[in-house]
């Protein structure tokens, strides 16, 4: 009898470890290797955009299931050491490429240098394309097809130096591509690095005991849709229908189902009881509308409430809070001058309604966030792609009020050069000022060539003095005129109780041609323009008293203004010859739907758009155009409620070499103007022409009240032809 032989068993051969690499976006490294540690992830390091581990390929699996904020989950294949295109032909050429897809699959390779011996990435690409196609063919007989736009296997080359990995991205898309984000605006947030400012912002557990989350600028409404998914344990991959694994060979299906259905438990089972309140707001009606889009697909409809609503109407809707936003960047300067009084805005808006909330503010422009005076107890350095940007965080106590400033005139001294204008001025003083205090007027006139002899205009901006000294008759000695008006400021330095430096001077003589658009001392140079902030009607304001005759706020149009802006609620308005906008801040401010701001001028147009931003206003409904009016009107088509026509007496146009005058050129202006005025539209015309008249072709065909008395100023009264002033209507 014979037995029969031991039945050799073979050993297991123990599973070589696997190793992977997330990329994310700089600053993120450290939240990522939090995540894959909890991924069951092994000697996880972190470099500049990368995290690497080791690991099962569950440790993968969950890493493109869960992560928030790595961009792309890569499997490693190979690592070798390359000099050249044949070197990496070769290495290339040695994996096994049929164990990862067949002959009938897609590919793409992508290749990064860095500091690499190769020099051109697409040829690298290019020379592993061919060992893959070139194995396909010799065992096969033909070969997968490369398609760069929706490949089904992602191959990754990294070149560091001479060391080259190949790797398989198993994530396929990136990740920061959930699924929800039906559409966008310009520039939006990556949702992963929208997922990485809400958890560096420390927001989460402040809403955890039912606190708010408000975004005043939510554009897409990345950041609240981040923020709730995360407070809802909400896998972030869940939403996605395919992976690069999907069409990998070595594909665990049984594993992916296995953690995508715990992945539904565990977001069941944390559904909290009742969700803090999260809101978001955007002025602009069409983001409103893509970020409602994308709060459904995201499964939040009930969640988080998007509302159309401006900056300028910004309170806090609860007791206390976290306010997290990303502020707009501006990469053009004239941009840059409007974001940064924007932040300015935004500053006093959150200092003075928001005290005790968290505040937390992405940023591009971290010099100019300082702008805003808040108090940042930390700053963390981020990037949106290539852009610096910083993540600033802090508490805000309650701000004291400010004092307002008061004018204080004094009695005239006995050795006052100019007593007669001296007592003027403190007569005027004794008037206006007590009526300036009761309107709430800051900037007003209180001086205006009252004596022949002192031939000049003084204006109070609030507790700066601005005085226009106009030019003496030819009849009159310009060396006593000289000394008269030196007199004069030495008189009113006396009455007003000012230092020199609050006091600004200007010249005024009668400009021809090019004269109007230089500074006052003559330079053809654009000045870096250093602009004061006044108030007016609660509204803020820039005005430069340095380098222009005019500051930007003509103030016998106060009035005017404010009739705009009682009748622009929800009106279309259009602002012609607009200078430095603050019509179209009134508007904005009355209610309007939308303004158009025209004017020739890019300085004056970039001062407008500043307006806009210091009030709270801006965005695709309220809009600059740089053009000459009277070209711009011929070419428009569209239609307005409310119409300002505020030319200048004489224009001549450096730029195009048009001229305009006011009395010849009226008559087809305001036609033009009346053909894109609504037919229940109000125009409002204005000029500063004391000549002027109004052509009979206006009053024929249409309706025409003067309202000039009635938007004169009181302190204007005393030279009631400053300005005249029409409205029209069509018949």
């Amino acid at each position: 009898m014979t037995t029969s032989p031991a039945i050799r068993r073979k050993r297991k051969k123990k599973k070589q470890p696997q190793h992977f690499v997330a990329t994310c976006g700089a600053g993120l490294e450290s939240l990522v290797c939090d995540e894959i540690s909890s991924y069951g992830g092994e000697n996880v390091k972190s470099t500049p955009g990368a995290v690497s581990w080791s690991g099962t390929l569950e440790s993968g699996y969950r890493a493109c299931l869960w992560s928030r904020f790595a961009s792309r989950i890569l499997y490693e294949l190979c690592r070798f050491e390359v000099a050249d295109t044949d070197t990496l032909y070769k290495h290339a050429g040695t994996v096994d490429w049929n164990e990862h897809f067949g002959p009938n699959a897609t590919f793409a390779i992508y290749t990064t240098l860095v500091d690499a011996e190769l020099t051109h990435s697409q040829f690298a690409s290019l020379r592993v394309k061919d060992a893959i196609v070139d194995q396909f063919r010799k065992r096969f007989g033909k070969r997968p097809n490369v398609d760069v736009e929706k490949p089904g296997i992602r191959i990754n080359l990294h070149v560091q130096g001479t060391q080259a990995t190949l790797a398989l991205d198993i994530s396929g898309d990136s990740l920061h591509r959930r699924g929800y984000r039906l559409s966008a605006g310009e520039a939006p947030l990556k949702e992963t690095l929208a997922a990485g400012i809400v958890q560096l912002s420390g927001c989460l557990p402040h809403l955890q005991n039912n606190s708010t989350l408000l975004d005043p600028m939510c554009g897409s409404g990345t950041l609240l849709i981040e923020a709730a998914l995360m407070l809802g344990k909400t896998a972030p991959g869940l939403a996605r229908k395919t992976f690069g694994f999907m069409f990998w060979n070595k594909h665990d299906k049984g594993l992916w189902n296995r953690l995508s259905q715990e992945a539904l438990n565990i977001e069941e089972d944390a559904l909290p009881e009742e969700w803090p309140q999260i809101i978001g707001y955007d002025t602009d009606p069409k983001m409103v509308e893509i970020a409602r889009k994308n709060v459904i697909a995201a499964g939040l409809r009930d969640v988080i409430t998007i509302e159309q609503q401006p900056l300028a109407q910004l309170t806090p809707p609860s007791d206390k809070g976290f306010l997290l936003t990303n502020p707009p960047y501006g990469e053009r300067l004239s941009d840059k001058m409007a974001i940064r009084y924007l932040y300015r805005f935004l500053g006093r808006r959150f200092r003075e309604q928001f005290p005790g909330w968290h505040i937390g503010v992405f940023t591009a422009h971290p010099d100019i966030a300082e702008s805003t005076n808040l108090n940042w107890q930390e700053r963390t350095r981020l990037f949106n792609g290539p852009i610096k940007c910083q993540l600033l965080t802090g508490v805000q106590e309650p701000f004291p009020p400010l004092k307002p400033f008061s004018w204080q005139p004094a009695a005239v001294e006995a050795d006052c050069p100019a007593p007669d204008f001296a007592n003027r001025l403190l007569k005027n003083c004794t008037s206006l000022l007590p009526w300036a205090e009761k309107e709430n007027i800051q900037c007003f006139r209180i001086y205006d060539r009252d004596i022949p002899e002192y031939n000049l205009a003084v204006d109070l901006y609030e507790e700066w003095i601005h005085v226009q000294e106009f030019a003496a008759p030819e009849t009159v000695d310009e060396s006593k005129a000289a000394e008269r008006f030196s007199h004069a400021l030495e008189a009113l330095r006396q009455v007003m109780q000012t230092p020199h430096s609050k006091i600004f001077i200007k010249t005024r003589k009668q400009q021809k041609g090019k004269e109007q658009y230089q500074k006052k001392d003559g330079s053809q140079k654009a000045p870096k323009e250093k602009l004061q902030e006044v108030h007016e009607g609660g509204l803020s304001f820039l005005v430069n008293f340095t380098d222009f005759l005019d500051t930007g706020l003509f103030l016998d149009h106060r009035i005017t203004r404010a009739k705009i802006a009682s009748l622009a609620r929800g009106k279309s308005f259009l602002n012609l010859f607009a200078y430095t906008g603050t019509a179209s801040v009134y508007a904005a401010s009355g209610g309007a739907r939308e303004t158009t701001t025209v004017d020739i001028s890019a300085r004056y147009l970039s001062r407008a758009r500043a307006n806009m931003a210091l009030n709270g206003y801006g965005g695709p409904r309220h809009r600059t155009e740089e053009a000459d009016c009277m070209q711009w009107l011929r070419k428009d088509k569209n239609r307005y409620d409310l119409i300002f026509v505020d030319p200048p007496t004489f224009s001549n146009s450096r730029h195009t070499g048009l001229q305009f005058s006011v009395q010849q050129d009226h008559e087809t202006l305001l036609h033009l103007a009346m053909k894109r005025l609504t037919r229940e539209g109000i125009l409002i015309f204005s000029n500063n022409f004391r000549k002027f008249k109004l052509a009979e072709s206006i009053t024929e065909q249409y309706q025409v009240e003067d309202i000039s008395s009635q938007t004169l100023p009181h302190d204007f009264s005393r030279n009631p032809r400053i300005h005249s002033c029409w409205q029209l209507s069509h018949r």
